[in-house]
C-alpha cells in the first residue's frame, strides 16, 4: 500500500529529543520551546509566535484572542477543515461561509464583501492544500471594514503570495505573515511536524502576551491561581518543539520535495480530461500540502468510488472537505440551501488526493498516475 502521507523523522529529530530526556526538560518549558516560537515566527517574517498543542486549538486561541461578543461574525470559507467553524463557535461567533475559487479551491475573495454586517469582526482565509488565499483584496476589506484577519496557513508552510501586484514595488510574502494573526499545524501529515501541535504567530506584543496566557490557564505572573480569564491547557511540549525546530532545519528542502511532486503528478496526469488538477497561480508558489485532483461527471464516477478501486489497487487515498454548510452538527442557520455553494458542492463529492508524503518517490508516483490512467482512460 502506498500510503497518502507519513512523516520523515532523521537523525537531527532524535537528537534533539533525546537531549531532551537526558536533561529532563520533557514538559511545557524549555529552550526548544522558545527557540521553535522564534525561529518559526522568523521563517515566516512574524515578530512573535505563541506555540500550541495542535493547530486546532491554535484557531481557537486565535478567535479567543479577539474577545467576541455573542452573535459576532466571522466570514470563513465553507470548504475547509471543521476546525474553524469550531473556533468561531466554541467562542460565541457565527460563522459566515462563502464558496470557493473554482480553480484554487481556496475562498471566493470576490463573495467576501457581500456576507460584511454591523455584527462582522473578523474574516478567516484558509490556504487549502499549499496554494495560497489572493490575499490582497482580503487585507483591503479587512481595513476598510475595520475587521480583524486570523490567517488559516496549516497547509501552506513555506507557500508564497505575491502582494502589491497593483503597485511599482510587488513583494513575495510568506503565507503565515498577514492580517493580526497567523495559525498552523504541525500535525504528522504537515511539511513541518512535531507530531501534534501548532502556533499562532503575530506581530502585535499585546497579542501575543494574551495567547501566551489562555494557553496556559490565564495563569498570571504575580499571583498564578488568581484567575480574571477563561483560559485553557493548550501547551506544546518541549520534545515536540525539538522535534519541528529539527525540521525547520530542513524546511527548504522539504519545500523542493513537495513542489517535485505536485508538478510531476500535473505533468503525467494533465492528459486525462475528466481530471481537474491544481494550479498555481502566477502570483502564488504552491506547496502542494496535498496533490488534489476533481472528477468531471464525464469521469462516470465520484471520487468515494475512485477511492475504492484506487485503494483496492494498493494506493491510499483521502476525500475533500465536506463544506461547513453539509455538517449535521449544525444547525440549520448555519445551512443555506447548498446551491450557495455551488464549487465547494463539486469539490466536496469529486475531489479526493492522492499519495504525497515526503516519502513518494518516482517509483510510487509513477504507478500511482499508471493506475489512475487505467481506471479514468
Amino acid at each position: 500500500m502506498i500510503p497518502v502521507n507519513e512523516p520523515v523523522i532523521g537523525e537531527r529529530e532524535i537528537e534533539y529529543v533525546m537531549d531532551c530526556l537526558r536533561t529532563g526538560w520533557i514538559s511545557s518549558a524549555g529552550t526548544y520551546i522558545e527557540r521553535f516560537e522564534r525561529e518559526w515566527a522568523a521563517y515566516c517574517g512574524r515578530r512573535f509566535g505563541v506555540a500550541m498543542c495542535n493547530g486546532s486549538v491554535a484557531l481557537q486561541a486565535a478567535v479567543a484572542a479577539l474577545k467576541l461578543k455573542p452573535g459576532d461574525e466571522v466570514i470563513m470559507p465553507t470548504f475547509t477543515i471543521i476546525s474553524c467553524a469550531f473556533a468561531i463557535v466554541y467562542n460565541g461567533g457565527v460563522p459566515v461561509l462563502v464558496d470557493s475559487d473554482p480553480r484554487t479551491w481556496c475562498m471566493d475573495v470576490d463573495q467576501i464583501e457581500d456576507k460584511i454586517t454591523p455584527q462582522t469582526r473578523a474574516i478567516m482565509p484558509v490556504h487549502i492544500y499549499g496554494h495560497p488565499v489572493d490575499m490582497d483584496p482580503v487585507m483591503k476589506l479587512a481595513q476598510e471594514h475595520d475587521l480583524a484577519v486570523i490567517e488559516d496557513a496549516a497547509e501552506a508552510h513555506g507557500a508564497e503570495y505575491l502582494t502589491g501586484r497593483d503597485t511599482s514595488h510587488p513583494t513575495w510574502k510568506r503565507c503565515g505573515s498577514f492580517g493580526d494573526m497567523s495559525c498552523f499545524s504541525f500535525y504528522a501529515n504537515k511539511l513541518i511536524t512535531t507530531g501534534e501541535g501548532g502556533m499562532v504567530l503575530t506581530d502585535n506584543p499585546d497579542i501575543a502576551e494574551r495567547l501566551r496566557s489562555l494557553r496556559n490557564l490565564s495563569f498570571q505572573p504575580q499571583r498564578r491561581f488568581y484567575h480574571e480569564d477563561l483560559g485553557f491547557n493548550f501547551r506544546l511540549t518541549n520534545i515536540q518543539a525539538a522535534i519541528g525546530l529539527a525540521q525547520l532545519e530542513r524546511i527548504d528542502q522539504i519545500i523542493a520535495h513537495k513542489r517535485w511532486m505536485g508538478q510531476e503528478y500535473t505533468k503525467r496526469l494533465q492528459d486525462i480530461k475528466c481530471l481537474q488538477l491544481p494550479v498555481e497561480k502566477a502570483w502564488a508558489k504552491n506547496v502542494y500540502w496535498m496533490y488534489g485532483i476533481v472528477l468531471s461527471r464525464e469521469a462516470g464516477l465520484d471520487a468515494f468510488h475512485l477511492a475504492e478501486i484506487l485503494f483496492k489497487k494498493g494506493i491510499e487515498t483521502r476525500p475533500f472537505f465536506l463544506g461547513m454548510h453539509r455538517q449535521p452538527v449544525f444547525n440549520y442557520d448555519m445551512r443555506p440551501k447548498e446551491s450557495r455553494f455551488p464549487i465547494s458542492e463539486v469539490l466536496g463529492l469529486q475531489g479526493l488526493y492522492l499519495p504525497s508524503g515526503l516519502t513518494l518517490n518516482m517509483d510510487h508516483l509513477g504507478k500511482i498516475c499508471d493506475i489512475v490512467h487505467e481506471v479514468l482512460i
